[in-house]
């Protein structure tokens, strides 16, 4: 049943991996064919609206010019002057003079008929007013733009604010403020400018589903390019030409690990179920230090399986198999006898050593290893204190569970401690509620001692925590000795790591043990 289902997980993997990568890169294909599109109408933007910047300035220039000129107004040199202006300024078409609200001149001469100017539609930071829809005699009704300053108008033919080489479909607005166009390019949609416009807070790239927009501000104008979203094809086929390959490879990576995880997970099952069978797990152990001794007071036993051809396997391979194939339990069966056997001696000898035994969540929460370990020491001389239990927090994930075998445990000579703690899902309210003798401070945390890293600060507060409950504190994973200095300093109990000794086969370690075992010790 297992075996089915691994396979058809399998499958199901197979088949996203396969999906996800090709749906991924079609995706991104169309993303980064929009936003190159969308670059190139900004670009666009960009140009028109450095375009329409220099036309303003120009005609800014030729009206401060004129406003400076100390003539008569509308006299003979007055008016040469205005003509010499209008000639030298490409941006402007005519140039004229203001008195009362009524044209007096401009660059042609005297004007003749009662010509009113009316305010302007729309004031520049800079002082000057501006007209969008001017249609004076002198442009034959022609829809002119005015700029104005002081007494003088100047008339800017509105081509001047979209002067730029683009296809033909894409169209193009320059406008200043919500609604003021000053030119359009193509004729685009008047409703669809304005709709742009109004929303042109956003000041980002805009879709649609038959076109798209991108708009550019600077200085108080905003160019509004739109370009149909079918132009998008041959800039799409080139990305999905560059990226769909990139999926296919990326398919072919996950399909291929997912066969090969599924193979050796399904073959290691296999495997262990022979192994257990045969016995073929032993022990290491990893010695635990007094860190204000030196001494060696202990030591975590840690299962290893050695295949018959000779080759290890991993424990975080296999134990997930294990726990989840049920076979967990047996081998913790087999650790616990390998443990009396390699051990015995010593702490017959030494009453102050001790081993921890880790526990899975299955024995945590049913206690049924507290009868094995009873039955296991029966008659051997050794004392329940000597063998201390340890489980990772995922073992008390049911607290009441837990706290029953705990005190179980307790109540026939065990002591218990919590591994790994911080990567799991103890909380301080859990571990109040459970009568632990130990706190196991996870490697994770110690390599953070002495580093600016982000969970640098939390070993002081698992020191402290555990202060607070009165338990006994083991650091795991201690390599240097600032770092075991580090936690001497916080009266830390106990340490383990390569600083101190990797985990060594049943001799070494007993050698190990008596070069650093108490000199009171027999």
């Amino acid at each position: 049943m297992r075996r089915k289902r691994i396979i058809i997980t399998s499958v199901l993997v197979a088949v996203i991996g396969v999906a996800a990568p090709l749906s991924l890169a079609f995706y991104l294909s169309s993303v980064r064919a929009e936003q190159g599109e969308q670059e190139r109408l900004r670009l666009l933007a960009g140009y028109a609206l450095e375009r329409a910047h220099r036309s303003i300035a120009s005609a800014s220039m030729a009206l401060r010019s004129a406003d400076a000129l100390d003539l008569a107004p509308c006299s003979e040199a007055h008016v040469q002057q205005l003509r010499r202006i209008t000639i030298t300024t490409r941006s402007i078409d005519d140039i004229g003079y203001v008195e009362n609200g009524l044209l007096k001149c401009t660059s042609t001469g005297l004007e003749e008929e009662r010509i009113a100017v009316t305010p302007a539609d729309f004031t520049l930071d800079n002082g000057m007013g501006l007209d969008f829809n001017l249609r004076p005699v002198v442009s034959g009704g022609k829809r002119m733009v005015g700029l104005s300053y002081r007494a003088y108008k100047v008339l800017i033919d509105p081509v001047r604010f979209s002067d730029v080489i683009v296809d033909n479909d894409i169209q193009m607005a320059v406008a200043i403020g919500k609604g003021g166009v000053l030119d359009t390019l193509h004729h685009p949609d008047p409703a669809l400018v304005k709709t742009l416009l109004d929303g042109k807070e956003a000041m980002g790239n805009l879709a649609h589903e038959d076109s798209i927009h991108a708009m550019l501000y600077r200085d108080g104008l905003t160019a509004v390019m739109i370009e149909p979203r079918s132009k998008l094809s041959e800039r799409l086929r080139r990305e999905q030409l560059l990226l769909l390959p990139l999926g296919l490879l990326m398919a072919a990576f996950i399909v291929g690990i997912v066969v090969w995880l599924s193979r050796r997970r399904l073959s290691l099952r296999g495997e262990l179920e022979t192994a257990v069978e045969r016995r073929e797990f032993f022990v290491h152990y990893q010695p635990i230090i007094a860190l204000d001794t030196g001494v060696c007071v202990g030591a975590e036993a840690l299962i290893r399986w050695r295949r018959p051809d000779g080759s290890m396997i991993r424990p975080d391979l296999f134990i997930p198999v294990a726990e989840e194939a049920e076979l967990i339990l047996p081998i913790t069966d087999q650790v616990i006898a390998c443990v009396i056997a390699d051990m015995r001696a010593a702490l017959l000898a030494d009453r102050d050593l001790h081993i921890a035994i880790n526990l899975c969540a299955s024995d945590i929460e049913t206690g049924r290893v507290l009868d094995v370990l009873e039955r296991a020491l029966a008659g051997t001389g050794i004392e329940a204190q000597q063998i201390w239990l340890e489980a990772t927090e995922r073992g008390f994930i049911n607290v009441e569970a837990a706290r029953a075998t705990i005190e179980k445990a307790r109540a026939r000579g065990h002591a218990v401690a919590i591994d790994d703690f911080g990567t799991g899902y103890s909380s301080l309210s859990s571990l109040q509620n459970l009568p632990l003798d130990a706190l196991k401070i996870d490697k994770s945390f110690v390599d953070t001692i002495g580093t600016d890293a982000a969970t640098s600060s939390v070993t002081p507060h698992i020191i402290a925590m555990a202060r607070t409950l009165n338990m006994l504190i083991v650091a795991e994973g201690i390599e240097t000795q600032q770092q075991a200095d580090y936690l001497l300093e916080r009266k830390v109990e106990f340490g383990q790591g390569w600083l101190f000794a990797k985990a060594l086969p049943a001799a070494e370690f007993l050698t190990f043990y008596r070069a650093r075992r108490a000199p009171s010790s027999p």
